[in-house]
């Protein structure tokens, strides 16, 4: 989940741990876009000296909602030539768990950022599919982060390949069994173009034949989406095969069963 801070998202921090109650929800987990060196790297995520703030707006969402347990931790980009400063954000703060995500290819491309749709004509499909999966599978080797994030955003818009997707998917899902993370199911895809949620259903079965570690996200921006659609989340999780999830504390994880 998020905060204003990464400047395209609503609410404050308590009032997201508010909404966490009101569901039912007893643990949440904050999640801000990790800042990149230099300001002007995007305009989408917190800035570098925010970061005191943000911990800060967690720990008070903590204090003013007793009933809830608040994690931290950040979503860090992988972008290749940056691993010295992922690995540096990675000790700034006691975290409790680290999501890492991919957001750019060939360098700066966003491609799924809603004002770059048209970004997508005429760029080779399968070629963006497989550069996209060979990035998860470094963010994973990296060993660094306990969660990959939307791990299939590549389909945001609905741009599917012709090519092969098993093959693509196994190579990244061996390394992020090796490394024993996990792979999130995120709710908010049902919010977009795409309208599935991330990831596939083929994906996460064969994740659960892999053996890998899942968790659940909502990836809210704002406080009404906290545990959107969690139901149907597990729901497609038991179906996919698993039988458990994690949850974190501290970096380490404890495997429940459903």
């Amino acid at each position: 989940m998020h905060t204003p801070l990464c400047r395209h998202a609503e609410g404050e921090p308590t009032e997201y741990a508010a909404q966490a109650a009101r569901v039912g929800l007893t643990e949440i987990g904050f999640t801000e876009h990790a800042p990149m060196p230099g300001d002007d790297f995007d305009d989408w995520r917190m800035l570098e000296r925010d970061l005191d703030l943000y911990i800060e707006k967690i720990d008070q969402a903590a204090v003013e909602n007793p009933s809830v347990t608040v994690r931290k931790s950040l979503e860090i980009d992988f972008v290749p030539g940056y691993e010295e400063w992922m690995r540096d954000l990675a000790k700034r703060c006691k975290w409790d768990y680290l999501i890492v995500s991919v957001h750019y290819l060939g360098g700066k491309w966003s491609f799924d950022h809603p004002n770059h749709r048209d970004s997508w004509n005429g760029r080779d499909i399968n070629a963006a599919w497989a550069e996209y999966y060979e990035l998860l599978r470094q963010s994973a080797a990296l060993g660094v982060f306990d969660i990959i994030g939307h791990c299939d955003l590549i389909k945001v818009f609905g741009d599917k390949p012709s090519a092969d997707c098993a093959a693509m998917w196994r190579p990244f899902l061996e390394e992020v069994k090796r490394q024993d993370i996990a792979i999130e199911i995120n709710t908010n895809g049902l919010n977009k173009p795409c309208g599935e949620m991330y990831p596939s259903p083929a994906l996460l079965e064969m994740a659960a034949k892999i053996g890998v570690g899942l968790t659940f996200g909502s990836d809210a921006h704002r406080p009404g989406r906290v545990g959107e659609q969690f139901d149907q989340a597990i729901a497609l999780a038991k179906r996919s095969g698993f039988t458990h999830h994690r949850r974190f504390a501290g970096g380490q994880y404890e495997s429940v069963p459903f």
